[in-house]
């Protein structure tokens, strides 16, 4: 721009009067969006009482450097993000006229020391995106509709015309569906959840439950079991499954059903859990609150999907319970992140196959260096650095009653939803889950029946031990007590003498 444009420009600029503080910004605001540049608050003056602002600076987004305290993250886990400050000058700075309460323009530079973004990305700048109200409506309806994040977004540029005319990115959206997910637990739906869980327990003093709440009422996390749950627990608790895959409700919040495997071999329901973020607090608080619950009794082990915030929950709250991976969440990622058969197949050794842990520790060492994996970012060094808590070698001789995953966990989820909407609130999520404990309850009943008026048919040639098994178990877990049975039995013995 030459000398002559900018002081037109200036004397354009300086003339201007605002009836408040905002008005003044997104007259700015605009302005830096057609020059190509970002802009935020800064600087500003009260009166004498502290009352009213007198003075107000609005300032380039590269204006000033980052603080030095910033740039020493030794301690700092988080990747430290790019530098965007380069001491830019360019500011407007208005002040109220006390006699008419009008702002004026007090000061102005409109000279920059960077490029100015070309118009078809000056909508990435962060004082333009915006999601409006309309937009926000807009993307709750199709949030509840069970449409993903990403073809949310999809759909708006095509609806829009383009990425550059949606008006925010698709980190806005995950920011903005996030903060929903938090805030939007309103204080009406939560205290019907816990007016309903309050009744329960005036019916069953056994009844347990517990929440909290943020300082302004919303509902961070939930935990509730009934009496039957709890002595299922202190029958069949050993091995605990559990994770927060399954979100369907309006809030998309994580529902974390505690699960295990009864005397039938069926899925038994120990607890359900809801949180707001999935955060190590929230699941120190849930654990322990569960820990409460069940008379302080810690499971022998527990079986999880990968998330990183529930296994270090899980190392403080039960530090001496065995905890393992879900392998068919592991076989998944299997299959998403390694593409050569060889590799998938070496792979699963280490998953499947009980070597002794000097032995598992040699041929890590080999399988790295066969496949010449060195990148300590990626999948296959990931799971090399966390092998204690998959590896079979690790868990050989620990107690999971068979149980290699969580799919007892999605199993149960599968059963939810049935007749789920994802339009339901909280309190009919809960009311919906206690239907389908029923039905579990119902199932175990039935199975009892069969196992107290029936007996299974043996052949006439069976062993003395399969003829005691038929015994002492019910038919559910009888019928893989004879598969190991029968399996023995075609085994042979060879004698060995020494020297």
């Amino acid at each position: 721009m030459s000398g002559l444009d900018s002081l037109l420009e200036y004397n354009e600029i300086v003339r201007h009067m605002f009836g408040n503080e905002e008005e003044a910004f997104q007259f700015y605001n605009k302005y830096g969006k057609e020059k190509g540049f970002s802009v935020r608050r800064s600087y500003c003056e009260w009166d004498s009482g502290h009352n009213e602002i007198t003075l107000r600076k609005f300032v380039c987004s590269r204006e000033g450097f980052r603080e030095e305290k910033e740039l020493k993250r030794e301690s700092k886990k988080r990747k430290p993000q790019n530098i965007t400050r380069v001491g830019c000058r360019a500011k407007l700075v208005i002040a109220r006229d006390q006699s008419t309460g009008q702002w004026y323009v007090k000061d102005f530079i409109g000279e920059h020391n960077h490029p100015m973004a070309e118009p078809d990305v000056a909508c990435l700048l962060r004082s333009h995106r915006r999601i409006s109200d309309d937009q926000k409506a807009e993307i709750l309806e199709m949030q509840i509709s069970g449409i993903r994040k990403y073809q949310i977004m999809d759909i708006m540029q095509k609806q829009y015309g383009g990425y550059d005319k949606v008006g925010y990115t698709m980190r806005d959206l995950y920011n903005f569906c996030h903060r929903n997910k938090v805030e939007t637990v309103a204080a009406g739906d939560a205290q019907t959840v816990i007016s309903y869980l309050t009744e329960c327990k005036c019916r069953d003093p056994d009844f347990f439950f517990q929440y909290k709440t943020d300082g302004e009422g919303h509902l961070k996390g939930l935990l509730w079991c009934d009496c039957q749950c709890r002595f299922d627990y202190a029958a069949f608790g050993d091995v605990v499954v559990f994770d927060s895959t399954y979100k369907t409700n309006r809030y998309n919040l994580p529902l974390v059903p505690f699960v295990g495997v009864n005397h039938h071999g069926s899925t038994v329901l120990f607890a359900c859990g809801i949180i707001a973020q999935e955060t190590i607090e929230s699941y120190v608080w849930m654990l322990r609150t569960f820990s409460d619950a069940m008379a302080q009794k810690h499971p022998v082990s527990v079986i999880t999907d990968g998330d990183l915030a529930m296994q270090r929950a899980i190392r403080l709250v039960w530090p001496n319970s065995s905890h393992r991976l879900c392998i068919w969440h592991i076989e998944q990622n299997i299959v998403r992140n390694l593409h050569e058969d060889g590799v998938k197949d070496d792979f699963r050794h280490f998953l499947y196959d009980c070597w002794s842990i000097e032995e598992v520790e040699r041929k890590w060492l080999e399988f790295l260096d066969k496949h010449n994996v060195t990148d300590k970012e990626s999948w296959l060094y990931q799971m090399y650095e966390r092998r204690e808590i998959w590896c079979a070698a690790y868990h050989a001789g620990n107690c999971y009653l068979g149980l290699r995953s969580n799919q007892r966990s999605e199993s149960l989820n599968s059963r939810l939803q049935v007749h789920l909407d994802r339009k339901m609130t909280l309190f009919e999520l809960v009311q919906h889950f206690d239907h389908c404990l029923s039905r579990l309850r119902s199932n175990e009943a039935h199975l009892d029946f069969e196992a107290e008026n029936s007996e299974p048919c043996l052949q006439p040639d069976a062993s003395i031990i399969e003829k005691e098994a038929a015994k002492s178990f019910t038919p559910g877990v009888f019928s893989k007590v004879q598969f190991s049975i029968r399996a023995a039995s075609k085994c042979f013995m060879i004698e060995h003498l020494d020297g």
